[in-house]
């Protein structure tokens, strides 16, 4: 067993996974949304959703890295957060409805107030000072999120996108202010523990990915298409799983050697928010398939079937580029038949679309398994 006196190899404690399960409740939520709102202002409503609710998630884990779940005042503040963010989950389906007011104040309750917590609880003076810029970007954000709430319509849905690009603006930058940046090298940080809190909660999100599926198993006829489509689905998920997974030990390797975890982990952080959001138009496209196997697949089934894939694979390709400075020239490949491939099946049945998507995937993890050492793109980086 791992000491959980070394900040470097912290192990996840039975609180954090616990408390992952009030947001994969919030993925299901999303692909609803996506699902039943086919369409850009659909898909930019989920997207400012899933931001939201991604930064929720993904802030309070940075804090439990930073403080111990072990510590009792990260205990109570993670369940703080899981108890109002059940709620802001639950408010998804109506958030550009009757529970935009809701949504933003149980999300703004989370997002200031986990802050305010963090310079609270004695932080070093350079996780001090960073925070203090990280509070004043959210304050910035929160009118924007404020005036959402109180308008209608399309308005809102302008509103909170400009919230979330301020809110992604600060992230992407480490929040700066002129004349203060984040100079995070050799800062202690749990670099490892932050690395498996994004592993786990990508195989929750998995897991969740595949409930959607065998949902829409269960509602569909009983006929050998319902199974083909379904076998599609699943061997396309588990293919994913593999490419998000097949570097572990190279991945745990860099965290445990770099002499910038806080860097690394920004990096972690921002591929988890990307990948996830292609597992979601993944999972939602496959479902949209099983229900209507025959039907032509058309721009919107074929933008999710192709477009969640080729964003998957894309963010896992700049992960490992960020890294280990190496590009995978069949992940490239891969990435121009995914666009070929979507540009040239609308018009056939949705099956063999989805299976078409599938078979790439799937032929690009034969190739990768059958040749784990071509790397004729890789650059040499003294870490790791």
């Amino acid at each position: 067993m791992e000491s959980t006196s070394d900040p470097a190899r912290r192990e996840v404690t039975p609180l954090e996974l616990f408390f992952d399960l009030v947001f994969v409740f919030a993925i299901g939520q999303l692909s609803h949304q996506l699902l039943a709102h086919p369409t850009w202002t659909g898909a930019a409503q989920t997207l400012v959703l899933y931001l939201a609710v991604y930064a929720a998630w993904a802030y309070t884990t940075w804090a439990a890295t930073l403080v111990p779940a072990e510590d009792p005042r990260t205990r109570r503040m993670l369940l703080a957060v899981m108890f109002v963010g059940l709620f802001m989950n639950a408010t998804i389906p109506r958030a550009f409805d009757d529970a935009g007011w809701v949504f933003v104040t149980t999300f703004l309750l989370i997002h200031l107030g986990r802050a305010v917590w963090l310079l609270t609880v004695g932080l070093d003076r350079v996780n001090q000072e960073h925070f203090v810029r990280v509070l004043i970007w959210f304050a910035a954000a929160a009118p924007w999120w404020l005036i959402g709430a109180a308008a209608g319509g399309g308005a809102r849905l302008a509103w909170w996108a400009a919230a979330t690009v301020v809110e992604l603006a600060g992230t992407w930058t480490a929040h700066p202010l002129p004349g203060r940046r984040l100079d995070s090298r050799d800062v202690t940080f749990a670099g490892g523990h932050l690395l498996e809190r994004g592993r786990l909660f990508m195989i929750i999100a998995f897991g969740e990915t595949i409930l959607t599926t065998g949902t829409a198993l269960t509602t569909a006829p009983y006929a050998p298409m319902t199974l083909l489509t379904s076998s599609v689905a699943l061997a396309g998920t588990i293919a994913l799983f593999w490419l998000f997974f097949s570097r572990s030990e190279r991945v745990v390797r860099h965290y445990r050697q770099t002499d910038d975890p806080i860097r690394a982990g920004r990096s972690g952080v921002l591929s988890l928010l990307i990948s996830v959001a292609g597992m979601i138009a993944a999972a939602v496209a496959d479902e949209r398939v099983i229900a209507h196997p025959a039907e032509h697949a058309g721009t919107t089934t074929n933008l999710l079937l192709f477009g969640g894939p080729a964003v998957y694979i894309a963010t896992q390709t700049w992960h490992g580029a960020t890294l280990f400075d190496d590009l995978r020239w069949s992940r490239a490949i891969a990435l121009l038949a995914l666009l070929a491939g979507g540009l040239s099946t609308p018009a056939l049945p949705a099956y063999l679309a989805a299976a078409t998507a599938a078979a790439i995937v799937i032929a690009l993890v034969a190739f990768e398994h059958l040749r784990p050492h071509t790397f004729p793109f890789q650059h040499t980086r003294s870490t790791p």
